[in-house]
């Protein structure tokens, strides 16, 4: 099953279940999925729609920051639930210890041994990780790496 045909089904139960939180955060995700299929011109391939779901939730991590930042207390509770839900479309992540390993691989195979590498690394991973690891922890790991 598509995360569009996903996306649908679960709509559905939310309708069904007055769910407002459920509902518009799927109607947030159908529109972000719309809106990239618009812009590459093709339907979305699973990892094209796995891109945009991790794009979403990292939005919403930046507004969860910004909200804890600003004492908005209402705004953080709001921002968690709608996480929570986002979080049910989200692939598969590698844990720590997958992406240090694949850091290691990466940086042996490709020559990278000092800071000045940092960029051509950190392109490496991420074309390797895809959308099953956050940049934050890759960026974290490839710095320690080079240091």
């Amino acid at each position: 099953m598509s995360l569009t045909d996903q996306l649908m089904t679960d709509m559905k139960v939310a309708m069904k279940g007055h769910d407002k939180v459920g509902l518009s955060v799927i109607r947030m995700l159908k529109s972000a999925l719309m809106n990239k299929k618009i812009e590459v011109g093709h339907d979305l391939t699973t990892t094209e729609e796995q891109q945009v779901v991790v794009s979403q939730m990292k939005q919403q991590k930046d507004s969860l920051v910004e909200f804890q930042n600003g004492h908005r207390d209402d705004l953080v509770a709001q921002t968690k639930e709608q996480m929570a839900v986002l979080d049910k479309y989200m692939p598969q992540q590698l844990s720590e210890s997958a992406i240090r390993q694949l850091v290691q691989q990466t940086a042996t195979d490709i020559g990278a041994e000092s800071k000045a590498d940092f960029g051509k690394l950190m392109k490496a991973v991420m074309a390797k990780t895809k959308s099953q690891a956050d940049g934050s922890v890759v960026n974290q790991i490839v710095k320690e790496v080079l240091s």
